[in-house]
């Protein structure tokens, strides 16, 4: 066994033996402290763009942006709606326009108002106790938090856009600009009062739009039913059949059976065929008495004659006629 004092010196570095590639980028991301640069980066070059698009009187390309709601901080559908919009904007910086995207936010709604209440309650009161004025102005606050909220989160983001003059729908000079369009309707004579089915609210005593309805499932049934051509038109004397043939009738189907009281009219699709069909015989043994006979002459569309034919329990027909 050799002594340990004629061991050779291992002090050599062998990272100089190894073919290792080289890079400029670090070893580590270190993003804490360059998140700030990337994104004042970001944000100066869309200034920048804007700048020499104008001065090169490049063509003005205008993005309106739908605005996202001022509640809660944004998720994955924000950042689609977002990151999908940057792709127009810088593309068309790279086309050459002179683009203007002013990102917004949307700030009234039931929402917002939920939250408000809540903060409320939490505090021992009702809504009916706080005056308009300052349940609004709270609804502001609430409101404008969030946007500087979404604001920053939007940014981290990377999106081209300019930040620094957003626009809300809650912005004085915004509600007095749909006021003077609303004034415009009114004194060009489109205005009026009608009636209308809205879903509402009557805890909140508001219209609520589509988003805020739930739909619980309900299984209604559905009904097959013969309307009989009894007459023809003027306008349309022999486009019914009842000239040629024994009085047919016409075959809807409906999901909506408590709607037929109120039924005027039946359509047709203009790029639809047509047929009318005879009955000549039903199948046996059912336990209920089938909606069809034999001889009945019945109106439906070729492509659905089979499937109808089949849920009517008819066992053989005849096509007798184009409509």
């Amino acid at each position: 066994m050799a002594d340990a004092s004629d061991t050779p010196s291992t002090g050599r570095d062998y990272r100089e033996t190894v073919f290792l590639p080289e890079t400029p980028f670090p070893m580590r991301g270190g993003l804490p402290q360059k998140e700030p640069a990337i994104i004042e980066a970001w944000g100066d070059l869309y200034s920048a763009l804007r700048k020499q698009r104008q001065a090169e009187g490049a063509p003005l390309y205008v993005l309106h942006d739908g605005p996202p709601y001022a509640n809660g901080d944004i998720h994955i559908g924000h950042a689609l709606n977002k990151t999908l919009k940057d792709f127009v904007v810088r593309s068309r910086f790279l086309l050459g326009h002179d683009v203007d995207y002013v990102p917004g936010w949307d700030c009234h709604g039931l929402p917002i108002e939920w939250k408000i209440e809540e903060r409320y309650r939490s505090q021992g009161k009702r809504k009916d106790e706080v005056s308009k004025a300052e349940f609004r102005q709270a609804c502001r606050e609430y409101a404008a938090g969030w946007i500087d909220v979404q604001r920053e989160q939007f940014k981290r983001l990377g999106v081209l856009g300019d930040w620094d003059h957003r626009y809300a729908t809650m912005d004085f000079n915004t509600e007095a600009a749909i006021v003077g369009e609303f004034h415009k309707f009114k004194n060009s004579g489109q205005l009026y009062r009608g009636s209308k089915p809205v879903m509402w609210s009557p805890v909140e005593r508001t219209a609520l739009a589509d988003a805020e309805i739930e739909y619980h499932d309900h299984v209604s049934p559905t009904i097959w039913v013969k309307f009989p051509v009894v007459a023809a038109t003027d306008d349309h004397p022999d486009d019914l059949l009842a000239f040629r043939h024994a009085t047919p009738a016409v075959v809807i189907w409906t999901t909506t059976p408590w709607t037929i009281p109120a039924n005027r009219a039946i359509s047709y699709g203009p790029e639809i065929a047509y047929g009318l069909y005879e009955v000549t015989a039903m199948e046996t043994g059912l336990e209920f008495e089938p909606w069809a006979k034999p001889g009945d002459r019945l109106i439906v569309a070729d492509k659905l004659a089979e499937d109808v034919f089949k849920a009517a329990k008819i066992a053989s027909w005849t096509r007798v006629d184009d409509l």
